[in-house]
């Protein structure tokens, strides 16, 4: 071999081991498949990847709606899609924990529902008329074991042993909210009476919201315990042999002690009502779940967040601990992204953006886990302004609101202001406070002005500035 030949012959390898070098360098970019929860502001998520599609949806209270998009980091700012509203006033109010299931090539949709008493709510499924999980779906059945006509919410579908059979949260001897379980001879039809199953789970109020993994020959249950309001909701575990009869209770066999609990150290509370997802390529199992930013009992602020979870030596599932709300998460593997990028209140970012400050502002790092980096900037002063500017098609504004909040005047590209009132009766971070329009690809500026102003409730008239969270495309 000549000495040119060889050397065309290491050209591609050198320039292999230099991009090796360089990511190695420069592990703060986020621009090779990261992203940040959350990645919905409702509670009570299910989640599922389909044909190049994520699916999320979310508690709404009214409706059922549903998001989509390609990348997880593309939730967030995806629209909503209505994808079901009932004119049946005995079962149209207080729609909660919708939850989408592929059997064969219909997708059977999940959810409760009353006629506004919430002791009158029950289960009931919607049937696609084609294989799309966003509908348009029809109305199929209400949902009833022959011997237990009582409470019921947050159904589930489990599928054990070749057998399908419905899971929910509802009325039995050991709870008001208690796991129960029947067996289904379609999608659609309870054949057989509920079962009910004496779950553990550290506190008295509720056992709700069971979500199946299988593996390793067992058929793993996680379900949420104590009030949903609390900083203490969390995550317990029953689990049953792959062969054996999920309708005898003691052939189910109870973990001791919580398997996913809130976090302080992050700021994460009362993580819970979740569900599990893998990754587009099939090789990564994760779990969508909401939580809080603030260990006051309240059922506001629960946001949906996503991450990774793991499995243990003995065949378990090990969901880890909650990730602040903030953490820069690897996208799940096959996910094409892009990644979103981000800029801090102080200046720093995972790109191009910048961030400029004009009048009086104050700043600190006193928000801690509340805050993305740990800091955040303030203000108050009639007139200051906080100017974002970025490369990109969206952005989204996230920080602290609290009872000594105001009103900002919030423009883009020197547009029309937008008014938005960033107080808040409890004191959260990482909240969205704001979602720009979709633009066209470029560059742009996001400023936000203090007014001065505030609700009657608000204490003072200060304007929070943490995090943009930016999407490229």
């Amino acid at each position: 071999m000549t000495p040119s030949v060889a050397r065309r012959a290491l050209w591609p390898v050198l320039v292999a081991v230099l991009a090796l070098m360089l990511s190695s360098a420069a592990p703060a970019q986020a621009a090779t498949g990261t992203f940040r929860n959350p990645v919905g502001t409702g509670p009570d998520p299910f989640m599922t990847y389909f044909n190049g599609n994520y699916y999320l949806t979310m508690t709404k209270g009214d409706s059922i709606t549903m998001r989509r998009s390609p990348s997880v980091a593309g939730l967030l700012n995806a629209p909503a899609v209505e994808v079901w509203r009932d004119t049946d006033t005995s079962r149209n109010r207080d729609v909660w924990a919708p939850e989408f299931y592929r059997v064969g090539t219909r997708w059977y949709l999940y959810y409760t529902a009353d006629n506004g008493v919430d002791e009158n709510h029950r289960l009931f499924v919607l049937e696609s008329d084609a294989d799309n999980p966003l509908g348009p779906y029809h109305f199929k059945a209400r949902l009833v074991p022959p011997n237990r006509d009582v409470f019921a919410i947050d159904p589930s579908l489990m599928q054990h042993n070749g057998k399908l059979y419905l899971a929910w949260a509802g009325t039995n001897a050991y709870q008001h909210n208690g796991i129960n379980v029947a067996l289904l001879s379609n999608p659609w039809t309870v054949s057989g009476n509920a079962v009910a199953l004496n779950a553990a789970g550290g506190c008295a109020e509720v056992r709700e919201a069971p979500e199946f993994l299988y593996r390793n020959g067992r058929t793993w249950m996680t379900y949420s315990t104590c009030d949903t309001g609390k900083p203490d909701y969390q995550l317990w575990q029953l689990s049953i042999a792959g062969t054996a009869d999920p309708l005898v209770p003691a052939n189910w066999v109870q973990r001791s002690g919580a398997v996913f609990a809130r976090s302080d150290a992050h700021g994460v509370f009362g993580p819970g009502h979740h569900a599990f997802f893998t990754s587009p390529d099939g090789t990564q199992d994760w779990i969508v779940y909401h939580a809080k930013t603030t260990s006051v009992f309240t059922y506001d602020n629960r946001t949906t967040r996503v991450q990774r979870i793991g499995w243990n030596a003995d065949g378990s599932p090990n969901l880890g601990e909650p990730l602040a709300a903030g953490a820069t998460q690897d996208l799940p593997s096959g996910d094409p992204g892009p990644s979103t990028g981000w800029i801090n209140d102080d200046g720093r970012s995972s790109g191009a953006g910048s961030l400029a400050y004009a009048g009086t502002w104050n700043s600190g790092t006193t928000c801690a886990a509340q805050c993305f980096w740990g800091d955040d900037h303030w203000s108050a002063a009639t007139g200051a302004t906080a100017t974002f500017t970025f490369t990109g098609t969206q952005a989204a504004l996230l920080s602290v609101r609290d009872v000594g909040n105001g009103i900002a005047a919030i423009s883009v590209d020197g547009g029309a202001e937008q008014r938005v009132d960033f107080y808040g009766a409890i004191r959260v971070g990482e909240n969205v406070n704001y979602l720009s329009p979709k633009l066209a690809h470029g560059t742009h500026t996001l400023r936000v002005r203090v007014t001065g102003e505030k609700n009657a409730a608000s204490t003072a008239a200060n304007i929070s500035i943490d995090r943009a969270e930016i999407w490229t495309s």
